[in-house]
């Protein structure tokens, strides 16, 4: 699988990522520069944690107008596999790639904690590796991961399967209005949602902190190994 990951001013989260990505190709992923205009032969496209941009004007919103996302764009409407994770999830709204907008979270704190996530489906490249129903360990770290959406495009996803994942007890109970278990108090606990076709997956916690037992545990491995798996040429 070749993966690249895109860097804008104020990415922190691409080393992180590459490292996740290395442990299952065994290749690094290209680094994709945000004034680049068009993308390498790829499998797929990472849009990484941080501040892009500082994060002025609003989380992602200027990231979504740098030259590489006009080649991210095109990559998808030929039906590319794109992940975004946080300020990367946060792009893909600002882009119109994925529905909905994160807002400031409810406690309109910064957020820098382990979180459960229940995965939703299993028939995706993203969620292939865990059972419906499954419960993983990851790490949030956002100011605005609050998702909202209007309550058609909400109906939407819902009825057509496409959230992802969703912020959970250890057990896999899931309660909207725990602030303890959905504490940026995202709309039915949303914590990722999939495009129409499946192929573009995004996500506020940080799944590739937690690759390795160096890193405190491997519940984040099986997205990156699933996606090798279908990939793979």
């Amino acid at each position: 699988m070749k993966a690249g990951i895109v860097v804008f001013p104020g990415t922190n989260r691409e080393r992180d990522m590459a490292i996740a990505l290395r442990g299952v190709t065994g290749r690094a992923p290209a680094m994709i520069w945000h004034r680049d205009t068009d993308l390498p032969d790829l499998d797929l496209v990472v849009l990484a944690g941080g501040f892009s941009y500082g994060d002025y004007l609003r989380c992602g919103a200027m990231a979504a107008h740098a030259p590489i996302m006009a080649a991210v764009r095109r990559f998808a409407e030929a039906g590319g596999h794109i992940l975004g994770v946080c300020n990367g999830f946060q792009i893909l709204t600002e882009t119109g790639l994925l529905p909905g907008a994160l807002l400031r979270n409810a406690a309109l704190r910064f957020l820098s904690q382990d979180c459960h996530l229940r995965v939703e489906r299993n028939d995706t490249p993203f969620t292939r590796r865990w059972q419906v129903g499954d419960v993983f360990r990851t790490p949030m770290a956002h100011g605005d991961g609050n998702y909202i959406a209007d309550d058609a495009t909400i109906h939407a996803l819902e009825d057509e399967g496409r959230v992802a994942f969703r912020y959970a007890r250890p057990d896999g109970r899931v309660d909207a209005g725990d602030r303890q278990t959905n504490p940026n108090g995202s709309v039915n606990a949303i914590a990722g949602v999939f495009s129409a076709n499946l192929r573009i997956c995004g996500m506020m916690p940080h799944p590739e902190d937690l690759v390795d037992p160096l890193m405190g545990g491997e519940d984040g491995k099986p997205l990156f190994e699933g996606l090798v798996e279908a990939l793979v040429r």
